[in-house]
């Protein structure tokens, strides 16, 4: 695998867990992303702190960042301050376009399916998973060994790109279109996903965030972060099937209303109060 695609595969596996270097990441989409400013060292320190990250986790966290591409410091008098590297704009553009749109989707479903076909060794387990997290994060599940499959056609590109990040862009067959026989849709979505644990995590979620109200400007900043960072989990576990493929009562939807609510209400003390710690 080209080293490219192996620093992408890194990054978003830090998407899917909880870690100071995710929280420092929310952190960098969040608030500095829009800003389009360098940050202050300092900045990100009290940022982090606000949500109980130590000091030396977060230099730790903020030297990994910069290793991988995605910021860079320059020097000022004494201080030291950071700015986002072009690719890792990209990377945190890409991850909030599909954590904020993450729980909208409304449109009727067409009946299609994209099926991909594709054979690993067992022997090349590092490539089995690097596929398998490449896969899952393009919104495809697994019924069958060597199979994958997502209802939504429109997701065929980024299987490609996914196979193309890999290596096996010439060796795997797609194919987009509908059932005609044999399993049924439902049985094809419980094949592939495991919906229980995705809905107790949800469950989880709304547990957590539905009636929180933060204290004080500082909690604001915190509570912002910790809901943006519990939220941007889910776009890497759950493939956003159609409605049509739900339980009726899923319990997705309901936190996708209280993750935009609370981003919403929260955002004008957030900024403020990282705009503050800029100062």
């Amino acid at each position: 695998m080209a080293a490219g695609a192996g620093e992408a595969f890194s990054r978003r596996r830090e998407v899917a867990a909880t870690s100071a270097r995710s929280l420092l990441l929310t952190v960098l989409g969040e608030f500095v992303l829009p800003a389009g400013e360098p940050v202050w060292t300092q900045t990100l320190l009290d940022a982090l702190g606000a949500v109980a990250v130590e000091e030396k986790s977060a230099r730790q966290a903020l030297a990994r960042t910069a290793a991988d591409d995605v910021v860079f410091s320059e020097r000022s008098g004494r201080r030291v301050r950071w700015s986002l590297t072009s690719s890792g704009r990209r990377l945190l553009s890409e991850g909030a376009a599909r954590i904020y749109a993450h729980g909208t989707r409304s449109e009727p479903w067409d009946g299609r399916w994209v099926v991909l076909v594709v054979s690993v060794p067992e022997a090349q387990r590092a490539l089995r998973h690097q596929l398998r997290t490449q896969l899952a994060w393009a919104g495809l599940g697994s019924p069958a060994p060597g199979v994958w499959v997502c209802p939504d056609a429109s997701r065929v590109a980024e299987a490609h790109r996914a196979l193309t990040d890999v290596g096996l862009g010439g060796s795997a067959l797609v194919v987009v279109g509908g059932t005609h026989g044999g399993l049924s849709d439902a049985e094809l979505v419980a094949q592939a996903w495991d919906l229980r644990e995705l809905e107790a995590r949800y469950a989880e979620f709304v547990d957590q965030f539905a009636e929180l109200v933060p204290e004080v400007t500082g909690g604001v900043l915190a509570a912002q972060v910790r809901l943006v960072d519990a939220w941007r989990r889910f776009p890497f576990l759950d493939p956003q099937l159609p409605a049509e493929l739900l339980p009726a009562d899923w319990v997705g939807a309901r936190a996708a209303e209280v993750f935009h609510a609370r981003h919403e209400a929260w955002a004008p003390g957030a900024r403020a109060a990282f705009a503050e710690l800029s100062r």
